[in-house]
């Protein structure tokens, strides 16, 4: 997908930021947010944002996301982000690593936002399947449910696996168990597995 290039005047437009201190990744989400959207990059905020929409708060400052784009077209979108003021590097995986690349972004308090480049075995409809979240003036697209719980199980560490099981606690009945695991599947045999313990009980 090719990142579009705003126009000077939206550029303008746009260089008051919302974060006015430390402790405010949320805000500059939005802010990166707003960005993403007038260049038409698809993202989806992942992480302890979207764990917070879906029912599980707890004390990460982090902001994610998962972008829809190559490592190259990144490089355009990484200036663009440069020219509207934030600090911005470009980091790239080896050919082992699950994330072929992220832009981590900051701001002058050192609020950051990492874009993901992708996720090895993502599902690419995962993008259609966000909920829209109102932050103040702006609207985020936050990663849906079943793909937040599938994600969780694919990282596999202690706090990852706490989040999806307290997402499946929150509300069972409106899991889609189908699209679960079809999208745990894709992260590979070691993902469906976990999530097959993690929905258990939730067949019976």
């Amino acid at each position: 997908m090719p990142v579009l290039p705003a126009s000077p005047r939206l550029e303008t437009r746009y260089r008051r930021m919302r974060a006015s201190a430390p402790g405010q990744s949320a805000l500059l989400m939005a802010d990166v947010a707003e960005s993403l959207a007038r260049r038409g990059v698809r993202y989806a905020v992942i992480g302890a944002m979207a764990a917070a929409v879906h029912g599980v708060v707890r004390a990460s400052l982090d902001a994610d996301a998962i972008v829809a784009l190559q490592v190259c077209e990144a490089q355009a979108l990484r200036q663009s982000l440069l020219e509207e003021g934030y600090e911005v590097a470009l980091r790239t995986g080896d050919v082992d690593d699950p994330i072929p690349g992220l832009l981590e972004i900051r701001d002058r308090y050192g609020n950051r936002v990492d874009l993901l480049l992708g996720l090895r075995g993502m599902d690419p409809e995962l993008l259609n399947r966000t909920r829209q979240v109102r932050l103040g003036e702006t609207t985020l697209a936050i990663v849906g449910r079943e793909d937040f719980i599938a994600m969780k199980a694919f990282a596999g560490g202690p706090i990852d696996l706490a989040d999806a099981h307290a997402v499946i606690d929150l509300d069972r009945e409106l899991l889609d168990l189908e699209l679960l695991r079809r999208v745990a599947q894709r992260f590979g045999r070691d993902a469906a597995r976990v999530v097959e313990g993690l929905i258990g009980t939730v067949d019976d």
